[in-house]
């Protein structure tokens, strides 16, 4: 017994050496480098629409499936870009009848599975605001549209850096070849313009 607590003794100093060596070496391990390239978090991250319904009420819809990347830096925000992909049968507006009329007879699906979206420039008009102009295509057919963002700010957290956008944009759908055009007492049952909303929350990608 008394050889045991003698042994143990002369190993504590040695153990609690090694401890405060490896404790000091998480202290002094710096964080990974930032790469500032992010992905939207879809836990976190919203596609929305709204339009005209018999011009009078709104509907509005998500769309479900989708990704973006994006290339940000906060010191240089000029040089920021982003590409989206929105799967077209993910189109919601609540009611399946209606879903199922946007995705065959407006957006059809089956031959256009993808909305995209190209940024080909961005600018910072105020501290906390981007004008972002890129390149949207629906059904085949390309448009360039600007998107008024604002910026959420970066955040360090337990799982990485994050940061987060809110833009804005309209289109006209008959610029995109949905042209179905249904009348009830004169009125369009869906409205030409079309009024988009993007929230973003995305995190940083590791280097590769």
């Amino acid at each position: 017994m008394t050889r045991s607590i003698v042994v143990l003794a002369l190993l504590a100093p040695a153990a609690f050496s090694l401890a405060g060596q490896t404790s000091q070496q998480a202290a002094t391990t710096p964080p990974p480098a930032p790469t500032n390239r992010w992905s939207a978090d879809p836990a976190h991250s919203a596609v929305a629409f709204r339009v005209r319904h018999l011009g009078i009420t709104w509907v509005n819809g998500t769309f479900g499936q989708w990704t973006a990347d994006l290339s940000y830096d906060p010191s240089k925000p000029d040089a920021a870009s982003v590409t989206a992909h929105i799967q077209t049968a993910s189109i919601s507006t609540g009611n399946d009848r209606r879903d199922n009329d946007l995705r065959t007879n407006y957006l059809v699906a089956d031959s256009f599975p993808e909305i995209t979206f190209t940024s080909t420039r961005v600018e910072r008009v105020a501290p906390d605001h981007l004008r972002i102009t890129g390149n949207l295509t629906i059904r085949g057919i390309t448009h360039p549209v600007v998107l008024d963002a604002e910026v959420g700010g970066v955040l360090a957290s337990p799982r990485g850096r994050r940061t987060a956008f809110s833009a804005t944009t309209s289109l006209k759908r008959q610029d995109y070849g949905i042209t179905l055009n249904r009348l009830m007492e004169g009125a369009q049952i869906v409205g030409d313009e079309v009024r988009i909303t993007i929230d973003v929350e995305a995190t940083e990608r590791a280097a590769p």
